[in-house]
């Protein structure tokens, strides 16, 4: 049976990610800090060790090949999904990270702190009353529908910023009901390791 780390590692090859040991050792450090933290502040609905490594940290690191800019805003990223994780495997990317769960703020800012990473800041809001820099890229991960997702970040974006929407099943209703502003650009299917369930990443721009 493999240990976390070790689950952590198959699936970083399996991936065909490119990590360096030292970032393999840090979210190493976030997931141990996660599970500690967990038992005091419920952050995730997932506890056993190897789901979360597969759900939230193997999930994340799927997208790392479809991050195209060297900006990234996670809008409702809880604590820390995905890009913490990003942040971390990749440490010339700029992530700015947003919640309005002021426990999960607290986390990652802690985490930042501990991990010495000055790639990453931590916002405290509601999506739709952030006061940020207009993104040319903009991530959630089963965060809202996408019409909601379009309709909260439009001020965020970029006018020719692109959306990532990190999704299960492919969400045609979802994409029926987007608004006229905003279209698909993109859709792929992402495998995550050990996992037998759908996943697809979406890429919105503006029409």
């Amino acid at each position: 049976m493999s240990t976390p780390q070790q689950l952590l590692n198959q699936g970083i090859d399996q991936l065909g990610l490119n990590i360096a040991p030292q970032a393999i050792t840090q979210l190493e450090f976030y997931m141990a800090a996660l599970q500690k933290w967990n038992a005091a502040f419920n952050l995730t609905a997932i506890r056993e060790p190897k789901d979360i490594v597969i759900k939230h940290f193997l999930d994340s690191l799927t997208v790392l090949p479809h991050v195209k800019h060297d900006t990234l805003l996670d809008v409702g990223t809880g604590a820390g999904f995905p890009a913490l994780v990003l942040a971390i495997a990749q440490p010339q990317l700029q992530v700015d990270l947003l919640d309005s769960n002021s426990k999960k703020t607290r986390f990652l800012r802690q985490m930042v702190a501990e991990l010495a990473l000055k790639n990453v800041r931590v916002h405290h809001a509601r999506v739709e009353q952030a006061n940020l820099t207009a993104q040319k890229q903009v991530i959630s991960r089963a965060f809202s529908s996408l019409a909601d997702f379009c309709q909260w970040c439009e001020h965020l974006l970029a006018e020719d910023g692109i959306l990532l929407a990190m999704k299960g099943q492919y969400p045609q209703a979802e994409i029926d009901d987007m608004p006229a502003s905003m279209r698909v650009l993109s859709s792929t299917p992402l495998k995550v390791p050990f996992l037998d369930e759908a996943r697809h990443l979406l890429v919105l721009g503006r029409t």
